[in-house]
This record gives C-alpha cells, sequence and structure tokens, in this order.
C-alpha cells in the first residue's frame, strides 16, 4: 500500500494530500512525484477561488437588495462559507512553498 494519497476534498473541490509519513521520512524521489502531482493541483486553486468571489459578489448584490431577514442571514451565512472556503485554499495554496523549502535545506 502507498504511503501517501490524493484524497478528494467536496468542500474546496480538489484532491489533497494524505501523508502517512513525515515528509521527511520520504525518499527524494517520493517527494518529488508528490510535489510533482501537487503542482497539477495547486494549479487549479486560483482559478476556483476567482469562481468562489464571483459567487460571494452575486450573494452581496442580492443581500443589498434583501429586505427579508431570514434571507438576509441565510445569504451571510452563504457569503461566510464560500469566504471560508477561499481561506482554506489560500493556505492549501502556500503549501507548495513550505515542501519546497523543506526539500532544498
Amino acid at each position: 500500500m502507498a504511503e501517501y494519497d490524493f484524497v478528494w476534498n467536496d468542500r474546496l473541490r480538489i484532491h489533497l494530500p494524505s501523508l502517512k509519513k513525515d515528509w521527511d521520512q520520504y525518499s527524494e524521489e517520493e517527494q518529488s512525484h508528490l510535489i510533482e502531482r501537487w503542482e497539477l493541483i495547486r494549479g487549479r486553486i486560483p482559478d476556483l477561488i476567482m469562481e468562489l468571489e464571483r459567487t460571494i459578489n452575486g450573494k452581496q448584490s442580492e443581500l443589498y437588495e434583501e429586505e427579508d431577514f431570514k434571507r438576509s442571514c441565510v445569504l451571510n451565512y452563504e457569503i461566510a462559507e464560500q469566504a471560508s472556503r477561499i481561506n482554506d485554499l489560500q493556505i492549501w495554496y502556500r503549501m507548495n512553498q513550505e515542501l519546497e523549502s523543506r526539500r532544498h535545506s
């Protein structure tokens, strides 16, 4: 069985690495393979963030016009959820920089 995998995350709509051991315990070949695969996945993140930002903008426009309090609360919740996804995607996007710096140290 592989010592790592990439698992689909429905919330973020990308595969995320699932490592079975510490990064330093992987061979250079395994690290290179992980980074290569992650780079392909990571390349999609900016597009996903832009899509979520468009959704937020639409919901904010709708919220601006909304007069029903309950609906306003729902829209606020949905905006917060989309913003949380953006934050998580940004964290994962920066993950590669950390892996690369570890690899070269």
